[in-house]
């Protein structure tokens, strides 16, 4: 009888916890369209002070929502980047300094964190596919750094932007591909082998690429330093993502070093003491490569950490699944958060102005990267899968290393605006695509 009584006790506990499962997100959902129906209300009867919290709560409840969605979750992070645009709008003095730091400093370091991780989702056999697929490569090169940057360029002018802005503009269309376009590929059934290999290409190039094309079309703008920019993106991308190459070779390799206790943490206490040296180094010691020291200092930290990290998880905790690959993306994500918000803030006056014609020419610049790339890539004999893979690596760009060159070397906030928008914009239009083309299998196609 006690037993009947406690299987029916637990089914009504277990149900009861099944409802408060499921009604949780629906109230997160709930509270997030009160919190929008409540703006319009507040603005007609001119009570003001709720209305900033109510448009920061709104997205930020939202994007929990989106979170815990079963279908949903994969559009949660550009819902977390609006809300920390908006939280960013409303309040810019948040994202100015903490204790006395300016945020702004954490750029560039937050950039090295997410290359890092790009380096480390990367292996040798990525750069090797160039010689199995050169003409698919080569065609995506090809179009990758002549239509992005004319568009910009063209846009710019045409919408009469500022020179700052227009620099922007610009800017983001001479940047390499971002990793985004990986995912997207693979959701539209596309060709990830040639997505991940024109993504590493292409960011290779950029280090000489981004600052001839930025010389070209912006020089007479904004002041383009060639050399200035070069070592930028050296210090920003080249060295970090050789560093998660390392990184990789530690996680992922077979070499019987990368699972000894000991050489690991000898290992991890080198790059640490590397790491101390490169930082207290004269900047006289570097000479021309003083640019790259910051490269170094984070490249050294971040493998000395993930080394550590490698014997912890395999001696304390016994695990040897790839946990980094859940850990790294969660890490990237709330750094380009924390990015777009820093370059909101600084910039909230301006984007009040500027915003909705940047916007339009945002999507315009990303539509056109979709189309022209995809059609171009057919027109060159280039497969379905293929001409997908091309159409999502040039739509889609590195806004984070065009942040960075912003903040960093043109040192104008205002040239962040553009990629600050576009980076939002193009997970939102790449997940579209991507989920229109999963629907037509491309296995028959040519």
């Amino acid at each position: 009888m006690r037993d009947t009584m406690r299987g029916g006790t637990e089914g009504v506990s277990s149900e009861k916890g099944r409802r408060m499962k499921n009604t949780f997100p629906r109230m997160l959902l709930f509270v997030s369209l009160l919190c929008l129906a409540a703006i319009p209300i507040l603005l007609v009867i001119g009570y003001r002070p709720v209305i900033g919290p109510m448009i920061v709560a709104a997205p930020v409840f939202l994007a929990l929502f989106f979170t815990g969605h079963a279908v949903l979750k994969r559009y949660a992070f550009t819902v977390w980047v609006l809300a920390f645009a908006a939280a960013a709008m409303v309040f810019p003095s948040a994202f100015g300094k903490w204790f006395g730091y300016d945020l702004g400093g954490l750029i560039v370091p937050l950039i090295q964190i997410i290359t890092f991780g790009m380096g480390t989702t990367l292996s040798a056999k990525d750069f090797q596919r160039i010689f199995a697929m050169p003409w698919p490569v080569l065609a995506g090169m090809l179009i990758q750094f002549t239509l992005m940057p004319f568009v910009g360029f063209t846009l710019a002018t045409l919408f009469r932007f500022e020179p700052e802005v227009a620099a922007g503009v610009i800017l983001i269309g001479s940047v390499p591909g971002g990793v985004a376009s990986n995912l997207m590929t693979y959701l539209a059934g596309g060709n990830v082998a040639l997505a991940v290999t024109m993504t590493s290409c292409s960011t290779l190039m950029s280090p000489l690429m981004t600052p001839f094309l930025m010389k070209v079309l912006a020089g007479r703008l904004v002041p383009i330093h060639f050399t200035a920019m070069m070592l930028s993106i050296l210090n920003m991308i080249i060295v970090p993502i050789v560093a998660g190459l390392f990184a990789n070779r530690i996680l992922y390799g077979s070499a019987r070093w990368t699972k000894r206790p000991g050489a690991l943490i000898a290992l991890s206490a080198g790059c640490f003491l590397l790491a101390f040296a490169a930082l207290m180094a004269n900047p006289g010691f570097w000479g021309p490569l003083s640019g790259l020291q910051s490269g170094l200092v984070v490249g050294f930290i971040l493998t000395g950490l993930v080394a550590s990290a490698k014997w912890v998880m395999g001696t304390v905790f016994k695990r040897a699944d790839n946990w980094m690959d859940r850990v790294l993306p969660l890490v990237s994500m709330a750094g380009i958060c924390m990015i777009i918000a820093v370059i909101t803030a600084r910039s909230s006056e301006k984007l009040m102005t500027v915003g909705p014609a940047l916007l339009a020419a945002v999507v315009i610049h990303n539509s056109i990267g979709y189309t022209f790339a995809y059609f171009a890539s057919r027109a060159m004999r280039l497969n379905e899968r293929d001409s997908r893979a091309v159409a999502f690596e040039v739509g889609m760009q590195n806004g984070g290393m065009a942040s960075g060159l912003a903040m960093g070397v043109l040192a104008s906030p205002s040239a962040a605006l553009a990629p600050a928008i576009f980076g939002p914009w193009q997970n939102i239009s790449g997940s579209v695509l991507a989920t229109w083309w999963h629907r037509k299998p491309v296995e028959n196609k040519r």
